[in-house]
């Protein structure tokens, strides 16, 4: 590494970062995870933490899918909840992400007993044992499960919006399921004042982008980089001004993308799309914000001060106030890293 990129990311630890598009049970930091592994008696092709990181590689898609429900199944109890979330909050203070919207997904535990609405608790009580980031939970309905499942943990949820729940998204197998059998479920949330977002465009084609933004009317767009091969999705993205939450090395962690040069991050940025940068996955991809920004200069060319603006826009596309989020751009750019 040259000595402008190592004062670069020691730049990119240091200033103060937000997070749009990170799922709970992704990021989970190895070894939290390790520990919880060996509470329920590991797995005999992991025999120590270091087979950990190997086994979190992926060849496709799918299989990403697949090592996700796998490494689900070391997370049983309410009790473990409550510590992966402490776990993760204490790695995004770490980073100096003072401001988070973190995915949870419940459907996926109902299987082991475990409710949407003793989740949300037992999250929200690992996350207050973490003051210096402050996070606000969104509901992954999970597509996989069907729109019929969604409404039903929608309802489940609406008890238990004061842990903090600010918005809804659709993740999982986006190449399987669209988007547009979930508009009643969207319409429904906006009416309890739930905000929107949908992964579209990672797994499926520029289509399912169009359907996440014209029948869902989401808020922000998850991934979005097959947008890139409908000049029509956009120029509609650009219009709506509709703020994409781009995982740049998620998506060649999952296959999405063959190389990271392959990213869409500066045709979108020259065709005047509202950009805002996150991990993900980071205890599955291995990454870090710091290591998000370092790749946007070294592949892409963007400046600290274009890498900035991606900052900045992460405060404005939150789902903040508006005071608040005046108070938080004023503070990041107050912070002496950021001046730095």
């Amino acid at each position: 590494m040259t000595d402008d990129l190592r004062t670069l990311r020691t730049w990119a630890e240091a200033v103060p970062k937000v997070e749009l598009h990170l799922h709970l049970e992704g990021a989970i930091p190895l070894p939290a995870l390790w520990q919880l592994m060996q509470k329920y008696g590991g797995d005999p092709d992991v025999v120590v933490e270091a087979d950990l990181r190997q086994r979190l590689t992926y060849k496709d898609f799918p299989d990403f899918i697949a090592v996700w429900i796998w490494k689900n199944g070391f997370i049983r109890s309410y009790d473990d909840f409550t510590f992966i979330a402490e776990a993760v909050a204490r790695d995004l203070a770490r980073q100096n992400i003072r401001y988070a919207e973190v995915f949870f997904s419940p459907t996926r535990f109902v299987a082991q007993g475990l409710q949407p609405q003793g989740l949300a608790r037992a999250i929200r009580k690992g996350l207050d044992r973490v003051p210096e980031t402050e996070v606000w939970l969104i509901a992954d309905l999970v597509r996989d499960h069907g729109p019929e499942q969604a409404v039903l943990t929608l309802a489940k949820i609406q008890g238990v919006l004061d842990q903090g729940i600010v918005g809804i998204g659709i993740g999982g197998s986006e190449h399987l399921y669209p988007p547009e059998p979930f508009a009643p479920v969207y319409e429904a949330a906006r009416g309890l004042g739930l905000r929107t977002s949908a992964h579209a465009g990672e797994a499926a084609g520029p289509a399912s982008v169009r359907g996440a933004v014209a029948a869902l009317e989401v808020d922000r767009i998850g991934h979005g980089i097959a947008a890139r091969d409908d000049p029509g999705v956009m120029a509609l993205l650009a219009e709506r001004r509709t703020p994409i939450e781009l995982c740049p090395l998620s998506n060649v962690a999952t296959g999405s993308l063959a190389r990271i040069e392959d990213h869409p991050v500066r045709q979108f940025r020259d065709a005047g799309l509202m950009l805002t940068v996150n991990t993900d996955d980071p205890g599955m991809f291995h990454n870090s914000m710091a290591e998000e920004f370092v790749v946007l200069h070294e592949v892409f060319g963007f400046s600290r001060d274009e890498i900035k603006t991606f900052i900045l826009n992460g405060i404005e596309a939150s789902w903040q106030a508006p005071d608040r989020k005046a108070v938080m751009m004023q503070a990041f750019q107050d912070d002496l890293a950021w001046r730095a």
